[in-house]
């Protein structure tokens, strides 16, 4: 086991609450700094692939995530009139690994919290300085304050302090397609499953979540542009109007333009993920483009890798280059299949289509097949 008496963690997200779990229970001591005031819970609703509920059942929060979800027996792929271009038995696809399941941002941050409730943790708090000497790395924080750590976690997203400041420049490189990402409290008839309707340069996407909600997702093939919340919801019901299926109920449930989330869909390339004692985990280290719906899943299982390594390896440094080697063949392949993915989705609709009816629920099995086998 490596010689740490102090790791922080930064981002108090999906992969920044994982990690203090997971160190806490492999018997380190871990702190939490979040730059927001309150609890981060962006993107409205989240699919949870297997091998990230197999993360969370291993930390012991199975239950509560079976009770906050809804399980997505299957994956469909439609025209944009909602007629169904093919069809992938996720429970077949995944086996004995576990349910795929969907769930919204703010119940799974509940449950996570409730899982890192050991952690010491300070909200409204932002990491300004990183400096490293002599195995120690001496953070600094907006409020002014400094302090020493022998390990320091980024797992604060994308658009990563951490990475600036202390392993990489490199800036996140739009994917060429704008997002909005919503939840509705009904279930449109027919959302089943997790569906996806694809249209001309665009494409939309049903979940469904707990509590008989649904989630929403939608993407145009487009340059990058604002959407400001004022008169968002109008402008989202005519840029999708075209759509059939359950989509014209789903946009008849959404009442208010802060119910949207907008933004453009990036992704993140590094070549090294640490530098001496600083490490980068999920979206900070390799965020990809959302349509495998991996993101989460991948920062769930860098920080139970992570914290194995660490409690394995003689030194930090061991630690870091065994938690890189291990995770980046898998990161890689999502960040690879999930630009592929992103492309296709807006390919021509009659070169698109004919493809999906063809071999689509070939091309997805074989897209999740390296994610089956465990870490």
């Amino acid at each position: 086991m490596a010689a740490i008496d102090r790791i922080l963690v930064v981002g108090g997200g999906i992969g920044g609450l994982c990690m203090a779990t997971t160190l806490d229970r492999q018997g380190f001591a871990p702190e939490l700094v979040e730059r927001s005031p309150a609890w981060p819970a962006v993107g409205a609703g989240i699919a949870l692939h297997a091998n990230g509920v197999r993360v969370l059942r291993g930390l012991g929060l199975g239950e509560a995530i079976d009770r906050a979800t809804a399980v997505l027996p299957r994956w469909t792929f439609l025209d944009q009139r909602g007629e169904p271009l093919c069809e992938t038995d996720l429970e077949a696809l995944w086996g004995e690994v576990g349910p795929c399941l969907g769930i919204t941002r703010v119940r799974l941050q509940e449950i996570l919290l409730d899982g890192a409730a050991a952690v010491p943790h300070r909200l409204g708090v932002a990491v300004t300085a990183l400096r490293q000497e002599g195995g120690r790395v001496e953070v600094g924080f907006g409020d002014g304050s400094r302090s020493d750590y022998d390990l320091v976690v980024g797992a604060d997203g994308i658009y990563s302090t951490v990475r600036r400041l202390a392993v990489s420049p490199a800036e996140p490189d739009y994917a060429g397609t704008m997002a909005w990402r919503s939840v509705v409290p009904s279930r449109p008839p027919g959302v089943d499953g997790l569906m996806v309707l694809m249209g001309e340069g665009c494409f939309f996407g049903l979940v469904p979540v707990g509590d008989g909600q649904t989630y929403g997702f939608a993407g145009l093939d487009s340059e990058r542009f604002d959407d400001p919340p004022a008169g968002r919801l109008e402008r989202f019901r005519a840029r999708f109007a075209g759509f059939g299926g359950p989509v014209p109920a789903y946009l008849e449930a959404l009442e208010r333009d802060r119910q949207l989330h907008a933004g453009p869909i990036e992704w993140v390339d590094l070549d090294c993920w640490h530098q001496g004692r600083v490490v980068l985990v999920g979206d900070a280290a390799h965020a990809a483009p959302p349509h495998m719906g991996e993101g989460g899943s991948m920062a769930m299982e860098d920080a139970v890798v992570l914290a194995e390594e660490l409690r394995a390896a003689p030194t930090v440094e061991a630690a870091l280059d065994r938690y890189e080697r291990r995770r980046r063949p898998r990161a890689d392949w999502v960040q690879e299949q999930s630009r592929i993915a992103a492309k296709a989705w807006v390919l021509p609709p009659e070169v698109r289509n004919a493809a999906l009816r063809g071999r689509g629920d070939q091309m997805l099995c074989e897209r999740y097949q390296p994610l089956i086998a465990a870490l």
